[in-house]
């Protein structure tokens, strides 16, 4: 099963979550062959989600977010050899839920996102807690 939005109650839980200050949004994204445009216009996904990144670069600077990493997947060693692959990765941080919350309710943003749903096939959004460097893998 693909997943390429959120519902209203996960919505609702990821902006319930009792802590204030910074998240971090962990996303993995696959792409598809062709994107897939409600009116028909030719791109490739690559294209569609580059796109959506040149459109919403402002809005995500101008409510203090930035991203954080980026990294490109070269092989799955723990986890589903031929389920998941990922064409872009990358953390994106949010000084605050609510500045996460207001990009996606902005207007010119919400416009930009013809261009997500178009190229992704599948993707995870994943909301984490900022923590600093650790001495080793647990802590």
């Amino acid at each position: 099963m693909a997943h390429i939005g959120f519902t209203g109650e996960e919505f609702n839980a990821f902006r319930n979550v009792p802590r204030d200050g910074p998240i971090q949004m962990l996303n993995l994204v696959a792409l598809r062959e062709r994107a897939e445009y409600p009116d028909g216009r030719d791109a490739t996904g690559a294209e569609a989600y580059a796109a959506y990144g040149r459109e919403t670069a402002h809005i995500l600077e101008k409510l203090g977010g930035r991203i954080v990493w980026r990294g490109k997947m070269e092989a799955m060693l723990i986890g589903p050899q031929d389920d998941e692959s990922w064409d872009i990765c990358f953390i994106a941080e949010y000084p605050s839920v609510d500045a996460f919350v207001s990009m996606i309710k902005d207007a010119e943003y919400r416009a930009a996102m013809v261009h997500r749903q178009a190229a992704v096939k599948d993707s995870r959004l994943i909301r984490m807690e900022p923590l600093g460097g650790g001495e080793n893998f647990g802590g």
